[in-house]
């Protein structure tokens, strides 16, 4: 019998079920457009996967993710045609295999052997020869010593050395210099390519800090309302977030929204509005904060299966509280309707890329320019939606000038029946708040996402 025969041909290795499971999840973010956050808590689920096999899954697809620019900087070296040119699936293989060689501690011999079945069982055994070649020569530094080959000298060009050795495009870091004037940039930049900590919200009236300490987790630094999830894990089987009472928001969120609940107002209060409420997590907050007043929270979402979101959000908050499906540019109620007003605006995101790795990859400077009008426009509706005496918060989970002074400056600018207040003093506690009047978070000095805000009352 030949040696080709099936009977004694060498079965095909099966690949390793986490690595498996973490390419088809940057698969469905770098193809499909998909939320890293979401498609791997699905996959997790799906797969059951937990413990060291989820955590060792999380670090590949965020990990491949965070460092998908500097990584393919370095695979355009050993690769002998243009990255563009690879298929997509081929890349995200090399990338994935990239990322266990150079940051984590993953035997070399290991990770290329894993590699290589991987991409037999996914796209064929014709590609895995050059998986196998490619990352073998990946291997042969380290990460310093391929930063050192590829990116320019610090000396000479520092923002692109930044670009390639801190993973970020460069257009990125340079809206980061501007926001920072050059100060803690490399300390931002670090904290972004951290993971970030799991916090949790203690919804008042429903949940408190206690409770959550009680289940494992720690008080957290600023809001008091938040509390960490120490070493990870599913926040899910802490019974007040599986019942609504309590949530998983930023910390920097709660402080924005606890700004705007606390801001000093004569008069009614118990009409409030949100005027992009999706997914809802500053929503749920402010209903339970007015609740207590015996107010009510209108929340205006123009997306629907976003609507729904807020709603599965606000589901444990008694209350008549209102989830409509509308655009908060072109209000349906009469000027002057609301006593405080959240307009937590749509953004590039720049100020979330530690929780959102694939984000600062897939954002251009053009969106910025995209957004700028809607965002002027959300503003202007909402100080006209808020009462005389009334208070509004500008929020963005974005440093970028663009979207933050400029769009306060451009809209206060064309009216004369508001004005820009201090809203330092609504962060009790929080250091570093700069010059006011306005407040911008920064993930490397506070450990929260980097929220904008600015207070401004209507006269």
């Amino acid at each position: 019998m030949s040696d080709r025969s099936p009977r004694n041909r060498a079965p095909q290795r099966r690949p390793d079920q986490v690595r498996r499971v973490a390419y088809q999840v940057i698969r469905q973010v770098t193809a499909e457009g998909g939320y890293a956050n979401l498609a791997l808590n699905k996959a997790l689920r799906d797969q059951r996967l937990s413990g060291r096999d989820a955590a060792f899954c999380t670090e590949l697809v965020h990990g491949t993710l965070r460092w998908q620019g500097t990584y393919d900087a370095f695979l355009a070296r050993n690769v002998s045609r243009p990255l563009a040119d690879l298929d997509p699936e081929l890349l995200d293989l090399l990338r994935l295999g990239t990322h266990q060689l150079l940051r984590m501690r993953v035997d070399s011999y290991a990770a290329v052997s894993e590699m290589v079945t991987l991409t037999r069982s996914e796209i064929g055994q014709k590609r895995s020869g050059l998986v196998n070649a490619v990352l073998r020569k990946i291997s042969q530094r380290s990460l310093d010593q391929w930063i050192a080959s590829v990116a320019p000298r610090i000396e000479d060009d520092r923002l692109g050395y930044l670009a390639i050795a801190k993973a970020h495009p460069r257009w990125v870091i340079e809206a980061f210099v501007k926001a920072l004037d050059d100060k803690g940039l490399e300390e931002l930049l670090d904290a972004d390519n951290a993971p970030p900590r799991v916090t949790l919200v203690a919804r008042p009236g429903l949940s408190d800090v206690d409770e959550l300490v009680e289940a494992g987790a720690s008080p957290a630094r600023w809001s008091q309302y938040a509390a960490v999830l120490q070493g990870g894990g599913d926040p899910g089987r802490i019974h007040a977030v599986a019942t609504g009472r309590a949530g998983v928001q930023d910390e920097g969120s709660q402080l924005v929204a606890t700004a705007l609940a606390t801001a000093p107002l004569d008069g009614s209060d118990t009409k409030w509005l949100d005027l992009c409420a999706g997914p809802g997590g500053k929503s749920a907050l402010l209903a339970a904060i007015v609740q207590q007043r015996e107010g009510q929270l209108t929340a205006i979402e123009p997306l629907k299966h976003r609507a729904d979101l807020v709603r599965a959000n606000l589901r444990a908050i008694p209350g008549d509280h209102q989830v409509l499906v509308g655009d908060g540019t072109k209000p349906t109620w009469p000027a002057g309707s609301f006593d405080r007003v959240l307009a937590d605006v749509p953004c590039s995101g720049l100020g979330a890329l530690r929780r959102r790795p694939e984000a600062r990859w897939r954002r251009t400077p053009e969106d910025v320019v995209e957004l700028q009008p809607l965002q002027e426009d959300l503003l202007d509706s909402a100080i006209t939606s808020v009462r005389p005496g009334g208070v509004v918060a500008y929020v963005t989970c974005s440093p970028h000038l663009d979207e933050t002074h400029a769009v306060v400056d451009a809209v206060l600018g064309k009216r004369d029946d508001a004005v820009l207040e201090d809203a330092r003093a609504l962060f009790p506690g929080v250091p570093d708040l700069g010059d006011g009047p306005d407040v911008q978070l920064w993930p490397h000095l506070h450990g929260t996402d980097a929220m904008y805000l600015a207070l401004i009352r209507r006269s």
